[in-house]
């Protein structure tokens, strides 16, 4: 099959590379409760293609990587890789996520339109959450969710990761608008 024939459905428009430095990171710290980390990224998605599952499932999948910068000292300290994936038979989307921290989650929820935009939103609780054992120890990841809202030139996105950490829930939050490249 060609892939100009491939059907992306709702997750076509992330195709492409995107870069945003609006981004804020608000985040657990173990001694001031939480910390704000301003950071800028670049975000790059490409169409891979249909993944059959047995025989009877057809998913589309688009491969992305992101990496983010903070602002006040230019280092990484988010790097993430996955795929979003769309069934359109079920009329579902869904986002895995592999972090080089020991954890990995797949979500899954529906696209949709909204004001000229493609709307995903997704959620995980545990079930979809994979993670090595230190992290449970020490930094567990209770939930995910996220909404991504894409236009043809702007993508802006809110995530928040419930997190067991330093004897504490917390909600982990970032959020960024990007510009495609």
């Amino acid at each position: 099959m060609e892939k100009n024939s491939i059907d992306y459905g709702p997750l076509a428009v992330l195709i492409g590379s995107w870069t945003g430095d609006k981004g804020v990171d608000i985040a657990p710290d173990p001694e001031e409760g939480r910390e704000e980390n301003p950071y800028y990224e670049t975000i790059s998605f490409e169409g891979v293609g249909y993944a059959k599952n047995a025989e009877e499932q057809l998913l589309v999948a688009v491969r992305y990587l992101q990496v983010v910068r903070r602002k006040s000292d230019d280092e990484v300290f988010h790097d993430q890789t996955g795929h979003w994936m769309w069934d359109k038979k079920a009329d579902t989307i869904m986002h895995s996520i592999s972090i080089p921290r020991g954890v990995c989650v797949l979500s899954s929820g529906k696209a949709s339109q909204e004001e000229g935009c493609t709307v995903l939103d997704i959620k995980s609780d545990a079930d979809g959450i994979v993670q090595s054992p230190f992290m449970k120890d020490k930094a567990k990841t209770l939930s995910f969710e996220a909404k991504f809202s894409v236009s043809e030139n702007e993508l802006s996105y809110r995530q928040t990761t419930m997190l067991d950490i330093y004897s504490n829930v917390f909600e982990h939050t970032d959020t960024n608008v990007l510009g495609r490249v």
